[in-house]
C-alpha cells in the first residue's frame, strides 16, 4: 500500500462517515488528499495523520472522538493491520506486512515513472536561470544556479509541469561595450580599461577573434579604425564567449530550450509595446522629462523611471518587455533565479507584475541564491588561473567532476550560503554524500548481479508478506516517501529535498543490506524469501536511479 492508496482509503472512510451521518460535516470540507506522514518514532506505526484535528470541531465533535470513529472504520480497510488513536486525535496506522511489501513490486513495475505525478499537469512554466553575462566564464555562483535550476526543472517536470528552460542573453548595454574594449586593448598589447575585464581568457578570445576574421577573408581588426575594430571584437567576441558558455553548460549536463537575446527587446519594439500597455492601464506618468511607472501603487518603495529624459530606456524597461513577452508566449508562471546581489530587485519586479494585472508570486516568482565558497586543505579557493579574479565552472569540475559538482551544489537550500569542501568530494568515504548515494546504487546492482549468478530470479516468485523484518519495514517506508518528496520539492521549488531524501534512503538500504541476504548461503535452496528480497533490492535501485536523475547525477553500476 502506497501513501497515496492509504490517503485514498482515509478519504473513503471520511466520505462514508459523512454519508451515513456519523459526522455532521459538509462534504465540501473533506480534502481531496488526506495528508499522511511517517511518524518520528517507528514504534508508533507506519503512517500517521492529523486529519481528525483538522475536521473534528468542524464536525461538531472533539478531534479525539472524531479520530476514534474514523479509526473504527479504517481498521476494516484491506492491508491495514492496526489503527491507534494518540494524544488529542492523531491516527497512527500500521500496515500488514503484505500490504507494505507490495510496494516493492509496484516500484519495479513502474520503473522510471515511479515518483512522478500529474500534480502540475497543465501548468506552463518558464524557468530562467544562470543568464550570466557573456563577458567571461561562468563563475561559481552561476554554476550553482546551473545545478539547482536544471534540477528544479527536472523536479517540476516530474510533477507534470510543462517547463521551458530559458537563458537570458545579456548582449545589450555598457558591460558588452567594456568587454569589447578589453578585447581590443589586449589585441593591441595595451592594458584593459580601468573598468574592463582581465584574465587569460581575454587574450584567448582576442586571439580567436583575429584568427576568425582573417580566416573569413576580412582585414585584421587591429588595422581598422578604433570604432570599427571595437565592433568586430564586440560581435565576434560575444559570440565566441557565449559559445564557450553554452559548451561548458552542456558538458555540465545543462541545456536550455530558449536563448533569449536582450538586444531583441530593443530592436523589435517590445519595450515600446510594454510601455504602451502600461500607459493604457493608467500606470505611467511623465515627470522631469522622463517617463515613469507608478510602482508605489503596487508596494514598491519608489516609482521607477522607464524611459530617461534622453529617450533611452532605463534598465527596468527591458525587464518590463521581457516579462510581458513571456506571458504573451503563453507561460502561466515565470520563475527567475537571481543571485544574492539582486535581492533589491524583488520589490520593483513584483510591482511590475502587478501593474500588468498579474498576481505577484503566482505569475512571477523570484528565487534568490546565496554565495558559494570552495575550500581545499582547509583554505578558501579564491581565484581561477584562467579568469584571474573569479572561481569558474572549470575550476569546480576539474577538481571534483560533474557528478560531485552537481550533487554538492544541489543538495543545500539555494537561499543559504554554501561551503564546498573539495577534499571531501573526491574522497571514497561515507562522509562524502554523493559517494554514499552512488555507492548504494552500485551495491544494488552488484546484489542483483550476484543473485542472477545464484539462480535467484524475480519472475520465479514474490510474497510480500515475507518482507517483515524491521529493516525491511524501514526501507519500504523510505521508498514509499519518494513521490511525496518530489511533490514537495516541486511545490516549494527546493530540489535539495531530493538529495537529502536519497541520503536517507541510502542509509536505510545499507542497514538492510547488513541484516538481510538476497543470495542463499552455500548450497541453500533458493526460495521466495530470496526472490522477494531481490524485488526489494531492485525497487531500491530504481528509486535511487530516479532520484539521481532528477539531480542530473549518474547512477553508476560499479564503484
Amino acid at each position: 500500500m502506497t501513501p497515496a492508496e492509504l490517503s485514498a482509503a482515509l478519504r473513503d472512510a471520511l466520505v462514508a462517515a459523512v454519508s451515513d451521518g456519523a459526522f455532521a460535516l459538509d462534504p465540501a470540507e473533506i480534502p481531496t488528499t488526506v495528508h499522511v506522514e511517517r511518524p518520528r518514532q517507528r514504534e508508533h506505526g507506519d503512517w500517521a495523520t492529523n486529519i481528525a484535528m483538522q475536521l473534528g470541531k468542524k464536525a461538531g465533535t472533539s478531534p479525539r472522538a472524531f479520530a476514534e470513529e474514523l479509526a473504527s472504520r479504517l481498521k476494516a480497510a484491506p492491508g491495514i493491520a492496526k489503527v491507534d488513536v494518540a494524544g488529542p486525535g492523531f491516527l497512527n496506522i500500521t500496515l500488514d506486512a503484505a500490504a507494505a511489501g507490495e510496494l516493492a513490486r509496484g516500484i519495479v513495475d513502474a520503473g522510471p515513472a515511479y515518483g512522478r505525478s500529474e500534480a502540475l499537469t497543465g501548468e506552463k512554466i518558464n524557468l530562467e536561470f544562470v543568464s550570466a553575462n557573456p563577458t567571461g566564464p561562468i563563475h561559481i555562483g552561476g554554476v550553482r544556479w546551473a545545478a539547482v535550476g536544471d534540477s528544479l526543472a527536472r523536479v517540476l517536470q516530474a510533477a507534470g509541469a510543462d517547463v521551458t528552460r530559458e537563458y537570458y542573453f545579456n548582449d545589450h548595454g555598457s558591460q558588452i561595450d567594456r568587454f569589447a574594449q578589453s578585447l581590443l586593448a589586449r589585441a593591441m598589447g595595451q592594458e584593459a580599461p580601468e573598468d574592463g575585464y582581465g584574465g587569460q581568457y581575454i587574450s584567448d578570445i582576442a586571439d580567436a577573434v583575429i584568427a576568425q576574421a582573417v580566416a573569413a577573408g576580412e582585414p585584421d581588426p587591429r588595422t581598422l579604425p578604433a570604432d570599427e575594430a571595437q565592433e568586430v571584437f564586440r560581435s565576434r567576441g560575444v559570440e565566441l564567449m557565449f559559445g564557450e558558455i553554452k559548451g561548458k553548460l552542456h558538458d555540465f549536463r545543462v541545456d536550455f530550450d530558449v536563448y533569449f537575446h536582450e538586444d531583441s527587446l530593443h530592436e523589435s519594439g517590445a519595450v515600446d509595446r510594454a510601455v504602451e500597455r502600461l500607459r493604457e492601464l493608467g500606470h505611467m506618468f511623465e515627470a522631469d522629462g522622463a517617463l515613469w511607472l507608478r510602482t508605489t501603487d503596487f508596494g514598491d518603495d519608489k516609482d521607477r523611471v522607464i524611459i530617461k529624459s534622453d529617450g533611452q530606456g532605463a534598465y527596468i524597461s527591458g525587464d518590463l518587455a521581457y516579462y510581458l513577452d513571456k506571458r504573451e508566449r503563453g507561460f502561466d508562471r515565470a520563475i527567475i533565479m537571481l543571485g544574492a546581489d539582486h535581492h533589491g530587485y524583488i520589490g520593483r519586479m513584483m510591482a511590475m507584475c502587478a501593474a500588468f494585472g498579474d498576481t505577484p508570486w503566482v505569475n512571477l516568482e523570484i528565487l534568490i541564491g546565496q554565495m558559494v565558497n570552495l575550500v581545499r586543505n582547509g583554505e578558501p579557493v579564491r581565484m581561477s588561473k584562467r579568469a584571474g579574479t573569479i572561481v569558474t565552472i572549470d575550476d569546480l569540475v576539474d577538481a571534483v567532476g560533474v557528478d560531485a559538482a552537481r550533487y554538492s551544489l544541489a543538495r543545500s537550500a539555494a537561499n543559504s550560503s554554501l561551503d564546498i569542501d573539495l577534499d571531501l568530494l573526491v574522497s571514497a568515504t561515507n562522509d562524502n554524500p554523493v559517494y554514499y548515494v552512488q555507492y548504494a546504487h552500485a551495491r544494488t546492482v552488484n546484489v542483483a548481479r550476484n543473485a542472477a549468478d545464484s539462480g535467484v530470479r524475480r519472475e520465479d516468485g514474490f510474497d510480500a508478506s515475507l518482507l517483515d523484518h524491521p529493516s525491511e519495514t524501514v526501507l519500504l517506508g523510505s521508498l514509499a516517501e519518494f513521490p511525496r518528496v518530489i511533490a514537495q520539492a516541486a511545490e516549494l521549488r527546493e530540489p535539495h529535498r531530493v538529495a537529502r531524501y536519497l541520503e536517507e534512503l541510502a542509509g536505510s538500504y545499507h542497514k538492510w543490506y547488513d541484516q538481510r541476504r538476497v543470495t542463499p548461503f552455500g548450497d541453500e535452496e533458493v526460495t521466495d524469501v530470496h526472490r522477494t528480497r531481490l524485488w526489494l533490492n531492485d525497487a531500491t535501485r530504481q528509486v535511487l536511479a530516479n532520484g539521481l536523475d532528477l539531480l542530473g547525477v549518474s547512477a553508476p553500476e560499479r564503484m
